[in-house]
């Protein structure tokens, strides 16, 4: 349990380090990175972190994630609570480090919308449903690993969030929001990103299972929980 739970810290942190750091890199260097650089780095994280680190948690990295495998009964209900503990207490560290390396940084590579909050929403849990749907399908069980699962849920997350990030930051994660907005202070719009990325992946539960039929269920997929 001791190592999974460090596992996710560990994964959560690099992601928000990395993901949320690019942009502040970009703001605080005159836009050396640029939109796509940004989005690059996040999915190079993302997959970086899958290959080293799901075969030990199953590299979640998103408390949405985690709750969404519990409820296609692939994850055990009991380890949820210290899954997106550790999670979210990455992304935290992680963003007092970049506060650190970046006093001046106003928005610390947090997410936020630029569009009306009900677009938003909807721009959220639509990207949300479609990273869950491409991790349902390259997991085993709960545990994003084998040859081509990292590529695969790099590549998603690095082209939704080419498609979501200028309306919305495209979070897809609670935790990669949490971090950077509560060491900024800017909590207002935090529940969205709670929120829209829960719905969306738990949306992805009856649509995978109407596809893969009975491949999707626990017993035929190798789940542990």
């Amino acid at each position: 349990m001791i190592s999974r739970c460090l596992s996710e810290f560990v994964g959560t942190f690099a992601l928000v380090f990395a993901g949320a750091g690019a942009i502040v890199v970009d703001t605080a260097f005159g836009g050396v990175l640029g939109h796509l650089g940004i989005c690059i780095v996040f999915g190079l994280i993302v997959m970086a972190m899958v290959y080293s680190l799901g075969n030990v948690s199953g590299a979640h990295i998103n408390p949405a994630v985690t709750l969404a495998f519990a409820a296609a009964g692939r994850f055990e209900w009991n380890m949820v609570l210290p899954y997106v503990v550790f999670q979210l207490s990455g992304a935290a560290v992680a963003a007092a480090l970049l506060r650190f390396l970046f006093p001046d940084a106003d928005g610390l590579g947090g997410t936020y919308l630029a569009v009306p909050l009900a677009q938003g929403v909807v721009w959220e849990i639509v990207i949300s449903f479609l990273l869950m749907f491409v991790i349902f399908n390259v997991s085993t069980g709960h545990m994003e690993k084998g040859i081509m699962a990292g590529v695969a849920v790099g590549g998603a997350v690095a082209l939704l969030a080419l498609l979501g990030g200028p309306a919305t930051g495209a979070s897809m994660n609670p935790a990669r929001s949490f971090g950077p907005l509560l060491v900024a202070g800017h909590l207002a719009d935090l529940w969205v990103y709670f929120l829209a990325p829960v719905a969306g992946m738990l949306l992805a539960i009856p649509v995978c299972r109407l596809i893969q039929g009975e491949h999707f269920d626990p017993e035929n997929n190798g789940a542990d929980g």
